[in-house]
């Protein structure tokens, strides 16, 4: 797989990872065995970037990942988790007493003495200009607590302040072929800086997959049954705040753009690699099969210049009026 580099971090990964929301909550059932599979099939295929936060399923899908690492002692991967969520979403919490504890629960859940990567958890805006914050960040860093540190945001704004902060090295922030904004001022600032982009919700919630219309429902217990408006958290997250009706008719213009040799999805996470300055993509995946067939859109050539035309059209004439403003 080809591979790229967070260079404030100082790692190197693959450019397909995989993102674990799936493995804690919120996306229906997977069980233990399901998720250890799903992990193997993974890192078998070549990934190497795993991402996760304390919040998903309160804990189970760092604890997952941290008996997977117990026995792939040499792996060589690089888990990314995330902190914040887990109490009132005021920015007086983001102390460092708080941060202590936090990452003092996911080093336990993982199993690790020193976290690869601790990303803010999409905090209030007000975190992002606060120079204590990413002073206690600094701390854990010298502490050995943490080895780097980001932030995952809703919008771009959050995005391009905290690029500006000189410790940041990473941004997690929602970009697929649904959701474009990042690619007018976020990632260039970033690549100009040299911090890392994921790439999370490449397939808007499964939007881009094409396995949806308009008869397909969801669990009680997946978001994207009880947060189509934001009921839960930012409804960003959730399809990528595309309207489910006009995401399937948007999918639906795509569908002719996808050529022979890979699938809807399959195209939809080369689209993302094929953005300057994406350091690594993370697709959930809810089975083995996902899990192989998402690392294989990294062995597809790049999209062609037609390819990439249509889908700023599609995106220009049916999902920007009501998205591109928002995020």
């Amino acid at each position: 797989m080809e591979q790229r580099t967070f260079p404030r971090l100082g790692r190197t990964v693959g450019v397909v990872g995989l993102g674990a929301w799936q493995l804690g909550a919120d996306w229906g059932t997977v069980t233990e065995d399901d998720a250890m599979a799903i992990l193997a099939a993974a890192v078998d295929a070549g990934v190497t970037f795993l991402d996760t936060a304390d919040v998903y399923g309160d804990g189970r899908s760092e604890q997952l990942i941290g008996r997977f690492l117990r026995s792939r002692p040499n792996a060589g991967l690089t888990v990314a988790t995330k902190m914040g969520r887990r109490v009132a979403q005021r920015p007086e919490a983001y102390t460092l007493a708080h941060f202590r504890e936090w990452t003092d629960r996911s080093r336990a859940n993982l199993g690790v003495d020193t976290l690869d990567l601790v990303q803010l958890h999409c905090p209030p805006t007000a975190v992002f200009a606060d120079d204590a914050v990413f002073d206690a960040l600094d701390t854990l860093v010298a502490e050995e607590a943490i080895a780097g540190y980001g932030v995952s945001v809703e919008t771009c704004d959050q995005a391009l302040t905290a690029i500006a902060r000189p410790g940041v090295a990473s941004v997690q922030i929602i970009l697929n072929a649904l959701r474009h904004k990042p690619l007018d001022r976020v990632l260039p600032a970033a690549s100009a800086a040299g911090v890392g982009i994921i790439a999370r919700v490449p397939l808007a919630s499964g939007l881009l997959s094409g396995r949806y219309d308009e008869h397909t429902t969801f669990a009680p217990d997946d978001h994207r049954t009880f947060n189509r408006h934001g009921e839960a958290f930012d409804v960003g997250e959730t399809f990528s705040g595309v309207d489910f009706a006009l995401g399937l008719a948007a999918v639906r213009r795509l569908a002719p753009l996808v050529g022979p040799d890979s699938t809807m999805a399959q195209f939809a996470l080369r689209w993302v690699l094929d953005q300057p300055g994406v350091t690594v993509v993370i697709p959930g995946a809810r089975t083995t099969e996902q899990a192989r067939r998402n690392v294989a859109a990294a062995e597809l050539p790049p999209l062609t210049d037609e390819q990439l035309a249509g889908v700023r059209t599609v995106y220009d004439e049916l999902i920007r009026p009501q998205v591109h403003d928002r995020w």
